[in-house]
C-alpha cells in the first residue's frame, strides 16, 4: 500500500512538473513559440500553484477587445503598489510580445516566472512585472510573416488589429494597447523597464544586442549609473554565460565594420516614452539568425541577470531615482531633438562575419551577403555621442483649453497634475504662432507627421480662457513628459503627430468685391497702414503686380482678420500670476 501511495504520489509530480513546462520547452525542436491561449491557460496553473507569491492584474482592453494581463512575482506577498512604495522596494517592468514575430520574451517569461517561484530565487528587494503578452491582437494573426527570421516556425504579426506597430504607438497612444500600457505604468511606477525584441539588419556572431537608453538623453544622475555600473554589469554577466553583447548593430553604411551608431529611441517607442518617467529602459535584440532556442534562452538569462543586479544595487536605484525626480522638477530647459555628433566615436571589438557582394540569381545586379565561414574580430567606430538641435525653457506653466480632450485624457493616465480655471479668464501669457512647418507626403502610423516646425513668439498676449481649462504647473518630475509633447518643435509633439491639426485651418475670410470698399475706408482712417503697405509694395514686386495680394495685405494687418489662425492653442504662463483654481 506504502509503495502504492509513493508511486502515486510520484506519479502526481511528474504531472505538475510536466504541467509547468513551456509550450516551448514541450516541444522537441525548440522551435515553437506559445499561443495566446497557451500563455493565459499557463500562468493561471502557476498563480493556482503559487498565490502568495504570484498574481494576475487584468488592465484595459486592447484594440481587440482582450484585456493586457500583468504578472506580478512578489516574495513578500504584497502586490499593492502602493505598499511596495511604502516599504521602499523596487518595480522592475518587463515587456513582451510588442511585436509578436519577435516572441523570445513570451516564451523565455514563462520560464522564468516559474523559475522564480519554483526555486524559490524570488528577490527580497524587488518586484518583478511582466506583461505576459503586450500585441494580442497581432499575435493571434499567426504566420510567417517575417520570412527572413530563422524560427520560430509560426509567429504572430508586426501590426495590430489596427494594423498600428505599437512600438511605434507610446507618445500619441492611438491604440487602447497603449493607453492600457500607461495605466500599468503609471501605477506599478517602476524604476527599471525592459522590452524583449529580436532585430532585423546585418548578420554577426553575436545572439543578443542591446540597446540602453542614450546616455546623451537620458537624465544625468541615471545616465552615470546605467553607463558606469549597470551596463557594464550586464555585459560581463552575459558574457560568463556565454552570450557576449554588443550594442545594437544600427550601420553607418549598409555593413556593421563602416561603424554602428547608438541607437536614439524618441518618444514613440516604449523605452524613449518611459525615459520621460525618468525610468532607467533596455531594449534586448536578439539576432534573426540565430536558432530560436538560443534566442529565448538568451532573453531568459537577460532577465535573470537584470533581476539580480537590481536587487544588488535596490537601495541605489531607488535614491538616485528620487534624485532624478527632483532635479528635473528644478530643470529649466529642455531638449526637444537631438542630432548625432559624427566627430565623436570609440572603438570597440566586433566580431562579425565578411561582407561581399555576388550575382543574383534572380536579377543578375550584384547582391550582399555575409560569408559565415569567414567570421572576423577588428575593431569598428562606435558613435553615441547626440547633441541637442533644439531646446526649450519650461514656462512656469502651460494653459490648455479643455477642447483638447485627448491631451487632457493623456495627461490624466501620465498622473501629470493638473488643476482647473474656476471662471473664464483673460491672462497675458506667451503664445506661438506656427509660421511654418513641412508635412510628410505618405502616412506614417495614421498620421502625417509634421516636422522642421518655426514659430513666430508673441509675448503679453491676452487670451480667453474658460472655466474648467486646465494649468499645468511645471514643477513635476513628469516635466520631461510635459514639455516635449506640449512644445510644438519636439520630434514627438502631440502637435507634430497632427493632435492640433484643426488650427491650421482658416475659417473666415471676405467677398473680394465687398471688402474692397471696406479695405479702401480702412485705409484712409489709417494712414499708417496705407504707409506701411507702399513699403512693402516697394520692397515686394510680386506684391505691388497684385490686387489680390494687396487686398489680402489689408486683411492680414486689420482687426477683420481672425486672430486664432494659425495660433497653437496650447498658453505658456511665464510668471506666476495668482490664478482662481478649483
Amino acid at each position: 500500500m506504502k509503495k502504492m501511495l509513493l508511486l502515486i504520489g510520484l506519479s502526481l509530480f511528474a504531472g505538475r512538473l510536466q504541467a509547468q513546462l513551456t509550450p516551448f520547452e514541450l516541444s522537441k525542436d525548440k522551435n515553437y513559440t506559445a499561443t495566446y491561449a497557451e500563455v493565459m491557460a499557463y500562468y493561471p496553473k502557476l498563480v493556482k500553484q503559487y498565490p502568495q507569491q504570484v498574481k494576475l492584474f487584468n488592465y484595459g482592453s486592447t484594440d481587440i477587445g482582450k484585456p493586457l494581463t500583468l504578472v506580478v512575482v512578489s516574495k513578500s506577498g504584497v502586490f499593492d503598489p502602493a505598499k511596495i512604495k511604502q516599504q521602499n522596494k523596487r518595480v522592475i517592468l518587463i515587456n513582451n510580445g510588442i511585436h509578436p514575430g519577435e516572441p523570445e520574451g513570451i516564451d523565455a517569461s514563462m520560464m522564468l516566472v516559474r523559475d522564480l517561484l519554483q526555486k524559490k530565487k524570488l528577490p527580497t528587494n524587488l518586484v518583478v512585472c511582466f506583461i505576459a503578452l503586450y500585441n494580442i491582437d497581432g499575435s493571434l494573426n499567426r504566420g510567417v510573416s517575417r520570412i527572413s527570421q530563422n524560427g520560430p516556425r509560426a509567429y504572430g504579426f508586426r501590426g495590430n488589429y489596427r494594423n498600428l506597430d505599437l512600438n511605434r504607438d507610446f507618445i500619441k497612444a492611438d491604440s487602447r494597447n497603449a493607453m492600457a500600457f500607461m495605466q500599468i505604468l503609471n501605477t506599478w511606477q517602476p524604476e527599471v523597464f525592459l522590452d524583449n525584441h529580436a532585430s532585423n539588419g546585418a548578420d554577426y556572431q553575436y545572439v543578443m544586442t542591446l540597446i540602453e537608453t542614450q546616455k546623451d538623453k537620458q537624465q544625468p544622475l541615471l545616465a552615470e549609473y546605467t553607463a558606469k555600473t549597470l551596463s557594464p554589469e550586464l555585459y560581463k554577466r552575459m558574457a560568463k554565460s556565454g552570450y557576449e553583447m554588443i550594442p545594437y548593430v544600427e550601420s553607418i553604411k549598409r555593413t556593421p565594420d563602416s561603424g554602428i551608431v547608438a541607437f536614439l529611441e524618441t518618444p514613440r517607442f516604449s523605452t524613449g516614452y518611459t525615459v520621460q518617467h525618468n525610468i532607467i529602459s533596455y531594449v534586448t535584440e536578439t539576432h534573426m539568425l540565430k536558432p530560436y532556442d538560443k534566442k529565448v534562452y538568451a532573453t531568459y538569462d537577460f532577465m535573470q541577470h537584470l533581476i539580480d543586479v537590481c536587487q544588488r544595487d535596490a537601495g541605489q536605484i531607488g535614491e538616485l531615482k528620487q534624485r532624478a525626480d527632483e532635479q528635473v522638477k528644478q530643470q529649466k530647459t529642455f531638449a526637444l531633438n537631438w542630432d548625432l555628433d559624427e566627430q565623436q566615436f570609440e572603438m570597440i571589438p566586433f566580431k562579425g562575419y565578411q561582407a561581399g557582394y555576388k550575382p543574383s540569381d534572380i536579377s543578375g545586379f550584384n547582391r550582399l551577403y555575409y560569408d559565415r565561414s569567414k567570421p572576423y574580430t577588428k575593431e569598428i567606430k562606435y558613435y553615441n555621442t547626440y547633441k541637442p538641435t533644439l531646446t526649450a525653457d519650461k514656462p512656469v506653466a502651460y494653459i490648455i483649453p479643455q477642447a483638447w480632450g485627448k491631451i487632457i485624457d493623456l495627461f490624466k493616465l501620465n498622473k501629470v497634475a493638473m488643476r482647473r480655471l474656476k471662471h473664464d479668464t483673460t491672462l497675458t501669457l506667451q503664445t506661438y504662432y506656427i509660421a511654418d512647418y513641412k508635412t510628410g507626403t505618405r502616412p506614417y502610423e495614421g498620421h502625417y507627421l509634421h516636422n522642421s516646425v518655426k514659430l513666430n513668439t508673441v509675448n503679453n498676449n491676452r487670451v480667453k480662457f474658460y472655466e474648467g481649462d486646465y494649468v499645468v504647473y511645471t514643477n513635476q518630475a513628469i516635466n520631461r513628459y510635459i514639455v516635449e509633447t506640449l512644445e510644438p518643435q519636439g520630434v514627438d509633439s502631440f502637435f507634430a503627430w497632427g493632435f492640433f491639426d484643426s488650427m491650421l485651418n482658416q475659417k473666415e475670410h471676405y467677398s473680394d468685391y465687398v471688402f474692397e470698399d471696406i479695405a479702401f475706408d480702412y485705409l484712409k482712417k489709417h494712414p499708417e497702414l496705407q504707409k506701411q503697405l507702399d513699403e512693402e509694395k516697394t520692397k515686394t514686386p510680386q506684391l505691388a503686380q497684385s490686387g489680390p495680394a494687396q487686398l489680402e495685405y489689408i486683411y492680414r494687418n486689420s482687426p477683420f482678420y481672425e486672430n486664432t489662425y494659425m495660433r497653437y492653442p496650447v498658453g505658456r504662463l511665464l510668471t506666476n500670476t495668482q490664478l482662481d483654481l478649483q
